[in-house]
């Protein structure tokens, strides 16, 4: 039971990632079904400690009849995380695991070692230590993406909300993500309470950095999410122009390169083309 779309998106390109209690197993079709680009069941902050053991049964049952998700695990430094991997790896609906609380890059390397040969670990970053160490965990074995802890993060160095103050962190997350030839990492979630004035003012944040997901707590906000992190109208106008121009181009007299600028210009235009028809945007 999944999005017949976003079934067929690879994790590398998912806009959306969906945070469900895994302590609410009412919850895990209604966001399977939704427009989640991918969706997490959350054994981890979502879960209070008397509600763990529960929790992960629910995670595994769902997962052993036919549902398919991600999962958010316990860090490493707790006892649920052995307890959490042994019971995924009997299941055969795991899509792969984000690990919180990674600060080493031996951490994902160690969690990849005990889960299936292939099994993806998104590496979720929430400390100060972890961003530093964001290069090496990105290179590490194992990790198929980054993720930004915000709340913890601000939690761990007293930075505030403000987009300034998270700027180093996701930045340093970015660049990480390319040394370690990643896709670009997720962010974190807007407040579940958020206006979609507010999901999309974070979207503009989270993209402008180069970020290319974002973590999401409602249903509610996925489609908000999907809007924000796509290529914006006048950027496939942009991007279609261009192709057009320069295909004519080739088929007259050759293509004219003026400067310096255009074949990253068309790069970049064929990149947007590219997520526009993955993603279903362009429009007749």
């Amino acid at each position: 039971m999944r999005n017949e779309r976003a079934a067929k998106l690879p994790a590398n390109l998912s806009r959306s990632w969906l945070l469900v209690n895994a302590a609410k197993p009412e919850q895990f079709e209604p966001a399977l079904l939704s427009e989640a680009d991918s969706v997490i069941f959350d054994l981890e902050a979502a879960v209070a400690e008397d509600r763990k053991e529960e929790a992960r049964y629910y995670v595994v049952r769902a997962l052993n009849s036919g549902l398919s998700a991600w999962v958010r695990i316990n860090g490493m430094d707790t006892h649920h995380w052995k307890t959490d991997l042994e019971a995924l790896i009997k299941t055969p609906g795991l899509r792969g695991v984000m690990l919180a609380q990674t600060e080493k890059p031996e951490q994902v390397t160690l969690t990849a070692m005990r889960l299936h040969a292939g099994t993806p670990v998104i590496a979720l970053i929430e400390s100060a230590i972890g961003v530093e160490n964001a290069t090496a965990i990105a290179s590490a074995p194992g990790t198929f993406r980054l993720a930004f802890g915000v709340n913890d993060f601000r939690k761990d160095t007293g930075a505030t909300e403000d987009p300034m103050a998270l700027a180093y962190a996701r930045g340093k997350l970015v660049v990480a993500s390319r040394v370690g030839k990643l896709p670009g990492p997720i962010d974190g979630p807007p407040a579940a309470t958020d206006s979609v004035e507010a999901v999309l003012a974070a979207c503009d944040i989270t993209q402008r950095m180069g970020m290319t997901g974002k973590m999401c707590l409602t249903v509610g906000q996925v489609e908000d999410v999907n809007r924000g992190l796509s290529p914006s109208t006048e950027e496939l106008q942009w991007a279609r122009e261009l192709i057009t121009q320069h295909e004519q181009a080739q088929r007259s007299n050759g293509v004219d390169i003026a400067d310096g600028s255009y074949l990253p210009r068309l790069a970049r235009a064929q990149k947007v083309a590219n997520l526009a028809d993955t993603y279903g945007l362009w429009k007749n």
